[in-house]
Formats: C-alpha cells, sequence, structure tokens
C-alpha cells in the first residue's frame, strides 16, 4: 500500500504500546482508527461512520460502514442511511447495517491522513494515560520545575506530565521565573476535544489549606480543625478554625511557637500576603466578630443571611478595610451579607452656665421684692 504498510504497522503495535507505556488494546484502537480515516478519504464520505479492524497476525485489514436502515423509496443521505430494499429483508427499520471492504490500497493522501491521525491519537493517549497516574494526586500539593511563561499562564514540568497554572489561579504580583522549583496545588484534570489538562494552582484557598495541613499534624489527628478560608490571593487570607479537644487553643496551634507554623506557609506564599487565623463559632453573632478583627465590634444584629454590624467611628476603617477588603473577606469566609454602620451616640444636654443662672435668679427675686 502506498505509503501505508499495514503489515509493518502490525508487527510495530507491541513496540509503540512498551516504548509510550500505553495499553496494546490502546495501541492498535489508534492504528484502527487511522486506517479508517484514510479509507474514508478515499473512498467515502466524510459523514460516514467507519470503523476498522486490524489483524496482527496476517497484516491485513477491515472496515465496516455503518448504515442505519429506513423506508424504502424516500429521501435519504446514502452516507449515514440505506433503503430497507437496498440492505435486505433480515433488516428492519431503525436496525443499523454494516457494508464490510476489504482494505487493499491507499492513495498518497489518505496515506499521510492516516499517519497524522497516528501521532495525534497516540500523542492524546500517551497525554491521557500520563494525567491518569495524577488522579490520585488531585486534591494535594506536589513540586514542579516551571518550564515556560506565557502571558495568561505558566506550564510546570512535574516529570511524566505538565500541568498548567491559569492566571485566575496564580497569587496575584507573584513572579515566575523558568527554572525555578516550585510548589503547586493539584486542582483538577480537565478533559475536553483536544484531550486531558492538569490544572494546578497557588492562588486558592485550597493551596493554603494543603500548606497548613503539611505544617499542623493535629489536623491529621482531629484535636483542631479548618471550618473556612476566604482568600484574595497575594493580599490577605481569614481562616477560621476549632478544636474538638477542651484546653486546647485552636488558633495558638495554627500559629505554632514563635509563630514558625504560619510563618512557614507566609514563606510560601509570599510576605505579601497577611493571614489572620481566628476562632470559629457555631454563634453567627461572635463569629461575624472573629472575622471582623481587628476590628472590635459594637453590636451585631442578623436578620437571615444579612448581618447589620455597628462600630465605633474609629473602628469604622478598621471593619472596612483598605478598599474594603476586611469586610469583604470576612462576608466570604461567615457567608454573611455583612453592613457596617457606625453606632449611634445620644446627643449630649447643653449645660448652663452658672453665671447665666446666678443672675437669672437674683434678677427673678428683685422682680418680686417691686
Amino acid at each position: 500500500m502506498e505509503g501505508l504498510d499495514l503489515k509493518q504497522m502490525s508487527t510495530m503495535v507491541d513496540i509503540i504500546a512498551e516504548e509510550k507505556g500505553l495499553p496494546r488494546d490502546t495501541v492498535l484502537g489508534v492504528i484502527e482508527q487511522a486506517i479508517a480515516a484514510a479509507w474514508r478519504r478515499d473512498n467515502g464520505d466524510k459523514d460516514m461512520n467507519v470503523r476498522a479492524v486490524l489483524n496482527t497476525q496476517t497484516g491485513e485489514a477491515d472496515v465496516y460502514v455503518a448504515r442505519e436502515v429506513i423506508e424504502d423509496e424516500i429521501a435519504y443521505n446514502p452516507a449515514t442511511e440505506i433503503p430497507q430494499k437496498e440492505a435486505g429483508a433480515k433488516y428492519k427499520i431503525g436496525d443499523i447495517c454494516e457494508e464490510k471492504h476489504k482494505v487493499t490500497t491507499f492513495g498518497r493522501v489518505a496515506a499521510q491522513t492516516a499517519k497524522q491521525v497516528v501521532i495525534q491519537r497516540l500523542r492524546e493517549a500517551e497525554n491521557d494515560a500520563v494525567l491518569a497516574e495524577f488522579e490520585d494526586k488531585v486534591g494535594t500539593i506536589v513540586t514542579g520545575v516551571i518550564s515556560r511563561v506565557e502571558p495568561k499562564i505558566v506550564r510546570i514540568d512535574l516529570g511524566r506530565a505538565t500541568g498548567i497554572m491559569p492566571r485566575s489561579e496564580q497569587i496575584d504580583g507573584e513572579y515566575y521565573s523558568v527554572g525555578s522549583r516550585i510548589k503547586v496545588y493539584v486542582k483538577s484534570i480537565e478533559k475536553n476535544e483536544k484531550g486531558a489538562q492538569l490544572i494546578l494552582s497557588r492562588g486558592s484557598a485550597e493551596f493554603i489549606e494543603c500548606l497548613f495541613r503539611q505544617e499542623v499534624p493535629e489536623i491529621e489527628n482531629g484535636t483542631v480543625e479548618i471550618k473556612g478560608i476566604a482568600r484574595e490571593s497575594g493580599r490577605r487570607t481569614k481562616i477560621a478554625v476549632t478544636s474538638s479537644v477542651p484546653g486546647i487553643d485552636p488558633v495558638g496551634t495554627f500559629v505554632g511557637g514563635r509563630g514558625v507554623r504560619v510563618g512557614a506557609v507566609m514563606n510560601e506564599i509570599g510576605d505579601k500576603e497577611k493571614i489572620d487565623i481566628i476562632t470559629w463559632s457555631d454563634n453567627a453573632s461572635e463569629y461575624i466578630r472573629e472575622a471582623l478583627s481587628p476590628a472590635e465590634i459594637n453590636k451585631v444584629e442578623i436578620d437571615g443571611k444579612k448581618a447589620k454590624v455597628l462600630v465605633s467611628e474609629e473602628m469604622q476603617s478598621i471593619a472596612i478595610g483598605k478598599q474594603g477588603q476586611n469586610v469583604r473577606l470576612a462576608s466570604k469566609l461567615t457567608g454573611y451579607d455583612i453592613d457596617i454602620e457606625l453606632v449611634k451616640t445620644p446627643a449630649k444636654k447643653k449645660k448652663k452656665n452658672v453665671e447665666d443662672s446666678l443672675l437669672s435668679a437674683l434678677e427673678e427675686t428683685s422682680e418680686d421684692s417691686k
């Protein structure tokens, strides 16, 4: 066959499978798809449903064209439909009729099409197989090397696989240089028509949680727990923690002696981002007070999922935070729509001047003596 030797391809199935680390059936399926594509290119229509079967022992191949059986003498698409009279009496309307064709030769263009299909599909299959190894790493932190920095994504080499870190998953203001080793959170494996893609993150709240899990062993034994995280990467993170053991200070546990634990996390994400660790409470009012720290709160009024927070004038800017960041993160952390209002102070009564009062009294006495 011109440009496409099926016998040679048959003998290459096992070799390719071993080199690529792919199952034999996967490689065979890729080659059969290529044969079907080449046959369709030379003999059929692009809409045809064609499958190929390769005999690896003989190096011969057959293709099968599937068409739906329809009523006789009605308008039909020959590429996908066949009248019942033509299909034969054994087929009912709606059945799928397959026509077998022996593969004998391919033209030069069809052979080139087949080669391109093999290369592309093998690359996709290899990529899918490698990414499948990372399925059990989703939700964990891994270390990689930055291989390429693009305007919208950073590509990171993880060994057998390469992942991407989109701009939305990067730490705002963080600089990435090619060749640098970097810790990343394996967020997900996204699959589309082009194959599978490993999505990595440093800007997510989950990345912060995993970093603390590495530094705080008490999380694993259940002594302390992370109840919620709200993050604006590169700027500020609020994390709510609690303890199931009486007498254990959850905040102190996460901070660590001399701040060593929270310091290790901050060293990883950069010192521009601040971390507030607060005590979680199942009492909404107390939880909101904690979430708005370091501001001191006068009163919290709850109405459904809305909270009106009353603060003094000197605490208003602290409660709101720079560009509204503190109240915004507190709202995200607690799940309440928080509105900061100034506490109303009663108007002070004007004190009468003592001299005026005495003068008025003297005048009244003078009038009475007349």
